[in-house]
């Protein structure tokens, strides 16, 4: 009988198809929109970062982060070490999203993309810059639903680019989206953004992943604002408050700050 050593020494790699894997990371991070008189609340918006491609396939079209996995690393490695290359900063959380393995999704040949979501808290934005500015820019989100068809919008002071899809499937809280129209963003990107926003909102709703869009200690007001801003939605503060509770520590500490009446200060539980 053949034995395992036999078989592997015999074994012959090269003579199977061994397609490329990439890891693309799609980075959020709530902003907030400082109003110029204190008493009115600040507008907080979603936002995700994308490169813009220096060479073909592609050139000069907007993409999210990512690279080819290396021999020697995991897929896990790799998109922690992309986007801290695209960034400067390590994410405060990173999680698997999705697997995009359509054979015609990138034109080079067959290349399997693992998507994983990234969160970068507002206070580690300004770090943001490791690579040419020029080449990586942060855009709000618009993501709506219009019967079967959904609008991604993305938008900064410079820059605006649309998509639009329709739900393919979905199944075990993730959805998959198939592209009518890329709006100018690379590969399948359009579907990677649309599938990774539609995970985060329903991460959002657990309450769980909304902690890490904001530094060690927060106020309760901040915390609702992020929820809402991912949803979408408004909650009602003593709603929020109760169903929050559980989840978090109360300090012995106040914000400080000019024109404001100090906020108590919370941790995470």
């Amino acid at each position: 009988m053949e034995s395992e050593k036999n078989f592997l020494s015999e074994y012959k790699i090269e003579n199977y198809e061994r397609p490329s894997v990439t890891a693309d990371i799609v980075a959020f991070m709530v902003r907030n929109e400082a109003e110029k008189s204190y008493r009115k609340n600040s507008d907080n918006k979603l936002s995700v970062l994308l490169v813009k491609r220096g060479c073909h396939p592609f050139k000069n079209q907007w993409a999210v982060p990512g690279g080819f996995v290396k021999q020697n690393e995991t897929i896990e490695e790799c998109a922690l070490r992309e986007i801290i290359e695209e960034t400067n900063v390590a994410p405060s959380a990173l999680m698997p999203s999705l697997v995009f393995s359509k054979p015609d999704r990138d034109p080079r040949g067959r290349i399997i993309s693992n998507s994983f979501i990234s969160i970068i808290s507002e206070e580690a934005v300004n770090a943001v810059g490791g690579d040419d500015a020029c080449d990586a820019d942060w855009f709000d989100i618009s993501f709506t639903q219009d019967n079967n068809f959904f609008k991604l919008l993305l938008e900064n002071s410079h820059t605006k680019l649309s998509a639009l899809l329709k739900e393919k499937n979905h199944s075990f809280g993730r959805t998959y989206f198939e592209i009518i129209d890329t709006g100018m963003l690379a590969f399948d990107h359009a579907a990677i953004i649309a599938s990774a926003l539609s995970l985060l909102r329903i991460q959002a709703k657990d309450y769980d992943v909304i902690f890490d869009f904001l530094p060690e200690k927060f106020t309760l007001t901040a915390l609702q604002r992020v929820q809402e801003t991912i949803l979408n939605v408004s909650v009602l503060p003593a709603n929020f408050r109760r169903k929050i509770s559980d989840y978090v520590i109360e300090t012995n500490e106040f914000t400080v700050g000019a024109g404001h009446r100090p906020a108590k200060l919370f941790t995470r539980k």
